[in-house]
């Protein structure tokens, strides 16, 4: 037998050592934190805030002056605010959750993370989303905070648990992402004596447009749960025609108030023509079997019509 150079022979690979057990599990109970706070909602309250900031500067970048509190409102539209709302939710959502498939691997479920865990999550985003609002922004965003906290609570805990509650459930979000989140970007910059009503109301109409398939996605695990949400009491065939209503009256409301010149005044409002039939039509493909990533989509359709509408709004500058 010939037996290779010694030059031409293969070295060992080294094993690595795995991390120690409470080292991985201290991993994974962070990041199921993190999972816990829904990152990809978190845009939905900068992009409202945002829109907010720019009716109330008539500019797509705040100030310099006001960039730290526009920092800091990320912060607390994010991550906070989110963390403290989920916390609460997926703690008296626990009996639903663990009948739907689409919660399975959801931390409490799974038991990676406890109920306690949960408790302490909600009360430490809540009191460092209204110390961050109070100290970093001022008093009446840290006022539109405790607010939107304060819905949140309503809508899941006991014994209000707005969730159960058809109607209810529906406005307190939409107050909530519709007016709320808005305003607090336009009060970083103007008082919210000055938010534009129709704003709101429009708001008002999108969310809960947007919301109302939400409770067709888990009706089969609230109904075995006895969650009486919306999709339960009025079944998920009204739900999807009434959120169809809603956003066929928003596009409606909001064309009118193009081509009336209520906010603003343009010579040509094409863009918003040609896109109102695409955004009703894609909320209505979008409901058929309602995902979150068709709702995503959704507002990404909404995107564009918003964005040429404040163009418009920059270009007028103030009135």
């Amino acid at each position: 037998m010939v037996l290779p150079h010694p030059t031409t022979r293969r070295r060992p690979t080294p094993v690595r050592a795995l991390p120690p057990p409470a080292t991985r599990r201290r991993a994974a109970r962070s990041w199921a934190l993190l999972r816990l706070t829904r990152p990809w909602f978190w845009p939905l309250g900068w992009a409202a805030a945002y829109a907010g900031s720019v009716l109330a500067t008539h500019t797509w970048l705040p100030p310099a002056a006001a960039l730290p509190r526009a920092l800091a409102a990320l912060v607390v539209l994010g991550p906070l605010v989110w963390a403290a709302v989920l916390a609460v939710n997926d703690l008296h959502d626990l009996p639903s959750d663990r009948r739907n498939p689409r919660k399975a691997g959801a931390p409490l479920v799974t038991g990676l993370l406890t109920e306690t865990d949960l408790v302490r999550c909600h009360v430490g985003a809540t009191v460092a989303a209204l110390a961050l609002a109070l100290v970093a922004i001022g008093p009446a965003f840290a006022l539109g905070t405790a607010a939107v906290l304060s819905l949140g609570w309503l809508y899941s805990a006991p014994p209000v648990r707005l969730k159960t509650r058809p109607g209810r459930d529906v406005a307190a979000n939409a107050l909530a992402v519709g007016v709320l989140a808005p305003m607090a970007g336009w009060s970083l910059h103007r008082p919210v004596t000055g938010y534009p009503v129709l704003v709101a109301v429009l708001g008002l109409l999108l969310v809960a447009a947007l919301y109302l398939p939400t409770t067709v996605l888990d009706v089969d695990a609230d109904t075995t749960a006895g969650d009486t949400t919306a999709a339960v009491r009025w079944g998920t065939r009204w739900c999807r025609r009434a959120g169809l209503a809603l956003w066929a009256a928003a596009t409606g409301v909001w064309l009118t108030c193009c081509h009336l010149d209520v906010l603003v005044r343009r010579e040509s409002w094409a863009l918003q023509d040609l896109w109102a039939p695409v955004l009703v039509a894609g909320y209505a493909v979008a409901v058929r079997r309602p995902t979150i990533a068709r709702l995503a989509v959704v507002c990404l359709l909404f995107a564009v019509p918003a964005a040429d509408f404040l163009t418009a709004w920059i270009a007028a500058g103030p009135m």
